[in-house]
């Protein structure tokens, strides 16, 4: 999802050499194939991801790829490591080769983590979170993607890699799926043309959201401005609990919604609150949240909506 948007504000941006690779996607891609250039590379091929490197050798590596869904990954912890922890590990291996033929070839990594890494630390008294907190996941994808953040930290103090950490935390927008604010927005839309009731999860978890525009300038920005090998936090400026949700999306469909939870959506750990602070982001790049949090869910209302009557 995030992949899709940062190609889109590239293009828009005058950016002409840009591609974006996939594999199973989670969006519809008919909604970004043929205007944009793209590639099917599955990132646990190693000979594969070799070759993409050695025939693009891009400037600017956006390192998005991942199983990105915490739920999938108790059920598949495998294969949460092999795309996130493996694949991490052949696009950095896959750079160093070509520099074996290149020498001048430098290339900045933007490395997409996740406030997943930072797990059980993320008590209320610690919140918001500064990146030096220590990382305790609580899930195999939280794991994986602490592996992945310090194998960019490694690659740059040992082989000069100019890998950028950035620790994303809960970002939504339109083709997102399985998160809170785009399931939600599923539902309600089903709602508004069938009736019936919100099905809900864990009601008191606390979430900073942020919108994938926003998610996008900071990660531009850190591409140009961040520090080889510094782990930065992107995170709403605002945390709100799951239930202050739903008077938004009332407001917005113009109706009360009876919710009734549904113990399917109910995970086995679930951090109690998820906020960061941004320092480190703002004094190295002056990003600013620019998304109201109404916008961002009006934005994925209307998406779903769309797609719903389609």
């Amino acid at each position: 999802m995030v992949g899709s948007h940062l190609l889109e504000i590239l293009a828009a941006r005058g950016e002409r050499d840009v591609l974006g690779s996939y594999f199973r996607p989670t969006i519809r891609m008919a909604e970004i194939e043929g205007r944009h250039r793209l590639a099917e590379l599955d990132m646990r091929d190693a000979e594969a991801v070799r070759l993409a490197i050695a025939e693009e050798r891009p400037a600017v590596i956006y390192h998005l790829a991942a199983q990105s869904l915490p739920t999938r990954s108790w059920i598949d912890p495998w294969e949460t490591m092999e795309v996130n922890v493996r694949g991490a590990v052949n696009l950095f291996e896959a750079i160093k080769l070509q520099r074996g033929a290149d020498p001048g070839y430098d290339p900045v990594v933007l490395v997409a983590g996740s406030s997943a890494q930072y797990g059980a630390s993320l008590t209320p008294e610690n919140v918001p979170i500064g990146e030096d907190l220590t990382p305790l996941p609580l899930h195999p994808y939280g794991i994986s993607k602490v592996a992945q953040d310090l194998l960019a930290f490694q690659y740059w103090r040992n082989d000069a890699i100019r890998s950028i950490r950035a620790r994303i935390f809960n970002c939504t927008g339109p083709r997102k799926h399985a998160d809170v604010v785009s399931d939600f927005a599923r539902r309600v839309a089903h709602i508004e043309r069938h009736g019936g009731r919100l099905r809900v999860g864990n009601l008191a978890a606390r979430r900073a959201i942020l919108d994938v525009r926003d998610l996008v300038a900071a990660l531009m920005l850190l591409a140009e401005r961040g520090a080889p090998g510094e782990a930065y936090n992107i995170c709403s400026e605002a945390e709100h609990s799951v239930a202050q949700l739903i008077p938004v999306f009332e407001r917005l469909c113009g109706r009360t919604l009876q919710t009734e939870t549904d113990p399917q959506l109910l995970r086995p750990s679930d951090e109690a609150v998820i906020f960061g602070r941004n320092d480190r982001l703002f004094a190295a790049t002056g990003w600013r949240q620019q998304v109201a949090i109404e916008e961002t869910i009006r934005s994925v209302l209307d998406y779903e909506r769309a797609h719903l009557a389609a």
